[in-house]
């Protein structure tokens, strides 16, 4: 998409709530890589999955050993696997296709947010941000946590190495930190308490460059577009910044690594220099007449939009930027606070969640055009004064014959040739991508299934003892009910019995 020939007015961004979902109190909404499946997690400890396009529960995750609110969902690459973080401290890696329970990992803080490693289809490491402590790297498989550093520490002062072994309890507390993986996963970004952000090797555990912010203040939100080209924060003064990133999508830490090579690590002004090569400011986005704070900001799927909702209590706004920083629309909702929010990986589609635990869906309010059935039809809004060609109504037009077609009718058109779409340009085609869940249906309930035995065991009764329908037909067989409706339903629902209402003539017989 070319925004700069887009009128804005009519960009390709949501306008009006189209539906919403509801089912339980849903806190947190993630959509998996096509946007196929929308995973939301509830304040029961549940998380649904919905098949969004048709809106209906594909799959509902039970933890019998979580009932504290979810705090984030996050997909795997392929979306064979869901991670869900709950308030209890807990980490949950979910097998979707069997809806079973892969690991489950408690932590020592609360986790508000936490990341699958994107570079991986069965990942086993996961980024945690949790409540008052730095961000880690978490093995679900083994339950180890890497805690990564938060700050620069001075060259004269000693520094105990983090630890490698199960999560420990002689942390000191921290403000929550954002962070997050880049594309590929070599590399946590994490913006800290001082507007520093900081480019970390997590193998390693070591900082190799910083980016300090113009504002200085807390960044609560940190997190790449689906291309990797832009990182954007949201921080404490009110601001959405957005960065340009320099370094190659692919081996990120690679030439990072040869960036640092010549200087030395314990200087911070060249961690300054080195970080000043990855990234660069490219928009800041604030009201500047209300001056409020930003709720879930992040990027449309192209990353030509940037939207932020409002953090003000009782109200439901979205506003939409587009990356030059022209405030092109703004969405208002329901009288409810919004508390999560994200746009649709494909579709010009905005999903927010609001304090009630409602989903709301916006979508572009299309209007019918019914000229777009006839590419050459043309709308007037009055009426025009036409002169015809001399060869327009000819069957063969003198134009037509000038023409020469430079299209070689020899050439063999390629029509099995798949081009790769440029939203999933990192997909591996031999990986199989889980886009939609098969529909499985509901045991019956108990009660159900003893009326539907009782039902047949009567009908093996009546067959057995010959039809009733034969009987209550004879003329001199027994008495009919002639109160009943013609229309009748047997006990269990099983099937449908038509009786036929006697005619008065031959009730006048009868008697």
């Amino acid at each position: 998409m070319n925004a700069s020939i887009i009128d804005p007015l009519q960009g390709d961004f949501p306008e009006v709530i189209e539906e919403y979902l509801e089912h339980g109190t849903m806190k947190c909404i993630a959509f998996n890589r096509r946007g196929t499946l929308l995973a939301a997690g509830c304040s029961d400890g549940n998380c649904i999955i919905w098949d969004f396009e048709t809106r209906g529960i594909a799959k509902e995750l039970r933890d019998k050993e979580c009932v504290a609110a979810i705090t984030s969902v996050c997909w795997s690459k392929y979306g064979h696997r869901v991670l869900v973080s709950a308030a209890d401290k807990s980490l949950t890696l979910w097998d979707l296709v069997s809806g079973e329970k892969i690991t489950r990992t408690i932590l020592q803080q609360t986790p508000l947010q936490a990341r699958l490693h994107p570079g991986s289809s069965t990942p086993s490491l996961c980024l945690a941000c949790p409540l008052s402590s730095a961000p880690m790297i978490v093995d679900l498989n083994t339950g180890s946590a890497t805690m990564l550093p938060v700050s620069i520490p001075d060259s004269n002062s000693v520094v105990a190495p983090p630890s490698r072994n199960k999560i420990s309890d002689g942390t000191q507390p921290f403000s929550p930190t954002a962070a997050c993986f880049n594309k590929h996963g070599d590399l946590v970004y994490a913006g800290n308490s001082k507007g520093e952000i900081l480019l970390i090797d997590y193998r390693s555990v070591q900082v190799l460059a910083m980016v300090p912010t113009s504002g200085g203040s807390v960044i609560k939100n940190i997190v790449f577009s689906r291309n990797g080209q832009y990182l954007l924060t949201n921080s404490n003064d009110r601001t959405i910044r957005i960065y340009e990133n320099l370094l190659p999508l692919k081996d990120g830490l690679k030439a990072l690594k040869g960036l640092t090579a010549l200087d030395s690590l314990d200087d911070v002004e060249k961690l300054k220099v080195v970080g000043s090569k990855c990234l660069t400011l490219f928009r800041e986005f604030q009201d500047t007449i209300t001056k409020m704070h930003w709720k879930a900001p992040c990027f449309s799927g192209d990353g030509e939009w940037v939207i932020g909702g409002s953090a003000s209590k009782g109200e439901h706004k979205i506003y939409i930027w587009d990356r030059a920083g022209h405030l092109v629309k703004i969405l208002e909702g329901p009288k409810e606070a919004l508390i999560d929010l994200v746009w649709h990986p494909v579709h010009p589609i905005v999903v927010s969640v609001s304090l009630t635990g409602l989903v709301y869906i916006w979508a572009k309010d299309y209007t019918e055009n019914w000229s777009a059935f006839a590419p050459d039809f043309k709308e007037l809004e009055e009426n025009e004064e036409y002169i015809e060609r001399e060869d327009e109504f000819d069957l063969i037009p003198e134009t037509e014959k000038a023409k020469e077609s430079n299209v070689n009718e020899d050439d063999e058109v390629d029509i099995v040739t798949v081009d790769k779409d440029s939203a999933f340009s990192d997909s591996d085609m031999s990986q199989e991508e889980l886009c939609f869940l098969p529909a499985i249906p509901l045991p019956d309930a108990p009660e159900q299934q003893d009326k539907c035995l009782e039902s047949s065991s009567k009908l093996v009764e009546s067959n057995n003892s010959g039809s009733p329908l034969s009987e209550e037909g004879r003329p001199n067989g027994r008495t009919m009910n002639h109160a009943s409706s013609p229309l009748e339903e047997d006990p269990g629902a099983t099937r449908l019995k038509r009786k036929r209402k006697p005619s008065e003539k031959w009730l006048d017989l009868q008697l």
